[in-house]
This record gives structure tokens, sequence and C-alpha cells, in this order.
């Protein structure tokens, strides 16, 4: 059985399996060499979805199965400001294993990071580079002992060079100019580092390389120290920002690149040695879109005779980057046997292999609860499908936690958490964690990571659109730095890739998923019927807008009534307008808005009892005996729509065919609307059925 901590992953085998082993020829689980599919130029391959969508549970079933096998690294680019940073990372997890020291890049970031100070202020940065700087020299096996011990021998020598004088005499004087104070450091970190670890023959490739590329640096006469004025200036170019810091970063990269070509030998090559493999995570981070993209440029040079082996996956939230219009977009299933990618023009982007995370499937979620413990409801597995949308995270939550309910029913000694009774697909959100948290708010907390945007959407969620959104966050008095919090919210979603704008008639959560899960969390959260945020007082205050907005608002102000439980003033409203409208275009009117209506969310279980179904199959009729039968119609229409709407809800056959029945019935009664409503009858059980849209009938 799988761990938490080792989850299996679902529908994600084109990769693990068919991609990634093609691409660094070694296969994901054995120790078997596999025919490459690309014998030098490499594609980038770039993981885009929303949150949620596993991402980071693929780069880490990567690291999983090839760690110990080849070259490996995996680097959170989130965590990192800068591309140094993420070059250094990169460097402390390769050079172990490629038995490389980096000769080109390392003294390039030795000059960087060398830059950041030594006295004053910059002296905690100080202490940080040295440790960062001790991490390098042992990962690249130059020094050995504890990473403490080596960044004080280190801080220690460099002190002396500094306190001797030598490195002074070759920089040029500026009273008081930080810049050389930083072009003394560097010089005597540069003069270290080649005195003790790349003497003679050795250091002479690297500085040749930094001085085919730098011209010797503004200003500087006299006797600087021969073949580090590149090395300098590229320093230099660093801390200035800007286009010389880009170009900088430009430098290293290809310093990178180039030493991890290098370090394949003709025997490796010859003998197709796994490649080495970079997993690159949250890339829509500025540091990791940096870096993607001057690997990129690295790769799409004209004329590049030699092409670098590392093999780089990399995670993107949202979607492919909106100037990469020459990358190639391939399917999960595209990539079970070849990608069919190949390089087209120069440009960078043509070398980006973009793959979005898919959905699952219900017969994924069907193998994600066959390992409970007892029986499960046969319809469950459809509606977590359903209610989730086949989203990874989402699902495997619920899995879990309907796999804990069925084992904590089973054991004697130990009392399920809620639902109490048998676990149906209507129970589903309300099912706890192993830990007690309710399902949808450790979701939610997953897919909104900001607390205080979570807290603005799930009141707002409630509203029709954007002015309703508005209304209500000043009705809550809902606080923030912002003037328009719903504006801010809504900026939130965009932020976060849920969605790339959100329309004015629309509610701020577009994604059906994320919306159900934030209605959910209002009602679990209500704060009682007397308080200003709770559930009734919420639907109370969108129905009187609603009602002020006019005659187009009508069936807003309906949904909002039937949400806070008042069904029997949307049946007499709904009965009205049926009864006094003649005209065929009323009847598609009066259909919408039913069906609007019925999409209501219901009321939390302290403040009603849920009765929709029986009411739908006319169990309560006797306490209606008071009204004509077109009312009691409708009653057992909006209530059979309304139970049906909801995501969880079994499509039980006999409620979708009353449907039909129901609109037959009225259809007998109404002059002008015979037509329209028995097309109805005849369309929207298969529809209800199959969680569709209702079609409106054509006139």
């Amino acid at each position: 059985m799988h761990t938490s901590e080792a989850p299996r992953l679902y529908a994600r085998d084109p990769l693990l399996h068919g991609l990634v082993p093609r691409l660094t020829g070694l296969a994901h689980a054995q120790r078997t060499r596999v025919p490459w599919e690309y014998d030098k130029d490499l594609p980038l391959v770039l993981l885009t979805g929303r949150h949620g969508m596993g991402r980071t549970a693929v780069l880490r079933a990567l690291e999983r199965h090839y760690a110990g096998r080849l070259p490996l690294a995996f680097v959170d680019t989130a965590e990192t400001p800068q591309v140094v940073g993420l070059l250094a990372d990169l460097v402390r997890s390769l050079a172990p294993d490629t038995g490389r020291r980096f000769p080109l890049l390392l003294p390039g970031l030795l000059a960087v990071f060398a830059g950041y100070g030594e006295h004053g202020e910059h002296g905690e940065r100080t202490r940080t580079t040295t440790l960062r700087l001790a991490r390098l020299l042992l990962a690249c096996h130059l020094e050995s002992g504890s990473e403490a011990d080596v960044a004080q021998r280190w801080a220690g020598r460099l002190r002396g060079r500094l306190d001797g004088g030598d490195v002074q005499d070759a920089v040029p004087q500026h009273a008081g100019d930080a810049r050389h104070d930083r072009h003394a450091v560097a010089h005597a970190a540069l003069a270290e580092y080649f005195e003790r670890y790349a003497r003679g023959r050795g250091s002479a490739p690297p500085r040749q390389w930094y001085q085919d590329r730098y011209a010797e640096s503004e200003g500087t006469t006299g006797t600087a120290a021969e073949g580090q004025d590149g090395l300098v200036r590229l320093a230099d170019w660093f801390h200035r920002g800007g286009d010389y810091r880009q170009a900088a970063e430009q430098t290293l990269v290809h310093a990178f690149l180039e030493d991890l070509t290098a370090a394949r030998s003709k025997w490796q090559r010859l003998n197709r040695d796994p490649r080495p493999l970079v997993l690159l995570d949250n890339t829509h981070s500025p540091a990791g879109e940096r870096l993607v993209d001057l690997v990129l440029a690295y790769r799409a040079r004209p004329g590049t005779s030699q092409h670098d082996p590392l093999v780089v996956v990399a995670t993107r939230l949202g979607d492919a980057p909106a100037d990469a219009g020459d990358a190639t977009h391939r399917a999960l299933p595209d990539l079970v046997t070849s990608t069919h990618w190949r390089r087209t023009g120069h440009a960078p982007s043509a070398g980006l292999l973009v793959v979005p995370l898919t959905p699952l499937s219900r017969d994924d979620v069907l193998l994600m609860l066959d390992a409970a413990s007892a029986p499960l409801h046969p319809y469950l597995a459809s509606a977590l499908h359903t209610l989730t949308g086949g989203h990874p995270l989402a699902g495997s939550v619920l899995c879990e936690a309907v796999l804990d309910h069925t084992r904590a029913t089973a054991a004697r000694d130990s009392a399920p958490g809620p639902p109490a009774g048998p676990l149906g697909p209507r129970n589903l959100l309300e099912l706890t964690t192993a830990d007690g948290v309710p399902v949808t708010q450790a979701i939610l907390e997953r897919l909104l990571p900001s607390p205080h945007q979570r807290a603005r959407l799930v009141p707002l969620s409630l509203a029709r659109d954007s002015t309703a959104a508005q209304a209500l966050a000043a009705h809550l008095r809902l606080e923030g730095p912002e003037q328009l919090p719903a504006n801010a919210a809504a900026d939130y979603l965009e932020a976060e890739h849920w969605q790339h704008d959100t329309p004015q008639d629309r509610p701020l959560a577009a994604d059906p998923l994320l919306h159900t899960l934030l209605v959910h969390e209002a009602r679990r959260t209500s704060q009682g019927t007397d308080s200003r945020r709770g559930w009734q007082e919420i639907h109370g205050f969108l129905r009187r807008h609603h009602t002020t907005r006019g005659e187009d608002s009508e069936a807003d102000a309906l949904r909002h009534t039937l949400a806070a439980g008042d069904a029997k003033t949307v049946v007499a409203a709904l009965s009205e307008e049926f009864q006094s409208e003649q005209d065929r275009q009323s009847a598609l009117r009066w259909l919408n808005c039913l069906w609007y209506a019925a999409t209501a969310p219901p009321p939390p279980a302290a403040d009603w009892d849920d009765e929709r179904a029986e009411m739908a199959a006319g169990a309560f009729d006797e306490r209606y005996h008071d009204i004509d039968e077109i009312d009691r119609c409708i009653n057992r229409l909006l209530h059979g729509l309304w139970y049906l709407s909801d995501a969880a809800a079994e499509p039980e056959a006999d409620l979708c065919d009353d449907i039909g029945a129901e609109l037959a019935f009225l259809s007998l009664r109404h002059q002008s609307w015979r037509a329209v409503l028995s097309q109805a009858a005849r369309t929207w059980p298969a529809a209800v059925r199959a969680k569709r849209p209702l079609p409106l009938p054509e006139l």
C-alpha cells in the first residue's frame, strides 16, 4: 500500500513512464536503458495547470524514482528570488553525481556572491553568502568538513587577503565608493579560489572564457590580477542591476550548461549513460521564468554545434507564457510513444514542449476508492468525479476522507467522523480529513493560498455578479486596504490563474469546483440566523438587492429566496406568472426563471430540513391541500430540479422522469405554452440525468 509520503499518481503514466524515460535514457522504475527519443537537441518540458492539478506531485514522483540513478536536482524556483541562487542550488545537487567541479560556473558565482559586501550593514548578508559558498565548495569536493567550518575558514582567508593590502593595490581607488569595496572583495575571493583550487593550467580556461565575454573594465588600470578582469566585470554588471544583471545572468547560465556538456566524456556518450535531470517547480516565479528563458535562448543560438545534455522538466501555474508562440503543445496521451517535437526556426520558445496536466477520469476515481474497507454507495465515484470535475487534489482529499470514514466505521473501537449514518453522494462535502479538518476547508487552503482573500471569497461567492458582490462586501463591512474588496478578490483569482478575467455578469469565482467549495464553506461557517454574516441574512440582503435592480433580476431574487429556504414564496411567484402570461416568449422566460431559481444552494442543515427529494416525489402533497393542482405541480417540479441541481446529488431515474411528467402536465394547462413546455418535458429529463445544462426550447 502506498503511503502519504509516496502517493500513487493517476493518469500521469505518459509522462512518468513514457516521455521522461525517453529523454533521460533510463526507465522510470527499472535499471534498464531506454532508447533516446532525441540524440542531441532536447526540448524543455513545461507542465502547466491550475492549483492542485499535480504539477509538484509529478516532479516529486520523478525525484523519488530517479534519485541515486542519475544526476538529479529538484529546485522550487519560487523560494529563491534570483537566478544566481537557483544556479547555486543546481550545482549543489548535480556536482556530487556528475563528478564535475563546474570550473566555468563556480568562479563566476564566487565573483558575484563575494560582491555582496563584507562590513557594516552587509554583515548578515555576508555571513549568509559565505555559508552558501561553503556549500558549493563542499558539493564540488573542493573542501571537506562541516558547512560552518568551511565557511569560517573561507572568511578567515578572505579577511587575510583584504587586510594584507595586496588586493587593494590591484583595485582602482574611489574614496568611499561601494563599488571599490566590491571589487576588492571580488579580487580577493578570486585570487583565493584560483590559487587554492585551480592552479596552473587549470585556471587558464575559465579565466580566458570570461575574458572572451567581457572587455577590460572601464577605469581599471594598473596590474589587476592577470585574467581576472572578465570575472570582476561580471560581478560589477550583476550588482548594477537592470540590463547589466540580465547580461550577467545569461553568462552564468551559459557557463552552467557548458560545464554540463564538458562533464560528459566521450565514453559516456557512446555508452548512452543516462542524462542529468533537473526538475524546476513553479517557474511562473520571476527567477524561475528568467532561468527557463535563458536556457531556451542558449539552445536556440544559430549555428550551435554542441548541444547540452540537460533534461529539464519544469512546472508553471496557469497556462504557457503568452510570448511562447512557437512552443509545441501536446496532450498527455500524445506522449505515450513519441512527442513528434522538432525545433523549427530560432525563436527560443521553439524549444518548449508544453504539456497541460488534465483532470482525472471517473475510472481513476474508482481506483482511488478501491481500497475502501467496506462497500461504498454505487454512485459515489461518479458523484465525486462530477463534484470535483476530475481535479486531482480535490479528488485525492475527498477519496482519502472517504477511506478514513469507512475504516473508522469498520473499526468497532473507533467512531467515524461526520457525516453520521451511511455515507452517500450528498454527504461528500461533510467529510473531514484524518486530523479532523473539514474537507472543504482543507482543499480551499491549498487552492487559495491567501487566508485574507479566501475569507473574503467565502461570503462573496454567494453573490450573482460583481455588482452584487461589491454591494455585499459593503454590507458585510469587509476590511482591507483596497477601496473595492470584491474587485481585489477578483484580481486575486486572476493572479492565481483561476481565470483570465472576471466577467461583470458572473460570480467572482467562475471555476465550478472552486465556486462549489466556497459556497459550501459559506454554508458550513454560517454564524446563525441573527448574524450579519449568517446564511439567512446574506441571502436576504442579496434578494433585496436584486429586487431593486428591476424585472431583469427577478430570477436572481427568487434564487436567493429559495436559498434562504422559502420555497413557498418562489412557488407562488412562478404560479402567478404561469397563469397570467400568455405569449410564447414568456414561456422561455418562465422556464429559465424556474431552472435558474432551482440552482440555489440549500440552506445549512441547522436551519432547515432537506426534504427536497421527498417533496418532488409528492410525499408531502397533503401539506398543500389548500392550493390548486397547478401550484402543487410547480412545487414538486421546483423541488425536483432543486435537488437534482446539486453537483453530488444522485440523478435518480424516477425523479428525472418526474421532471418530464410535471412539465407535460403543465403543458396541457396553458393555452399558448403547450409546445414550449412539451419540448422541455422531452429534453429536460435526459439533461438532468446526465448532469448537463437544461436546454431551453426553440420557438
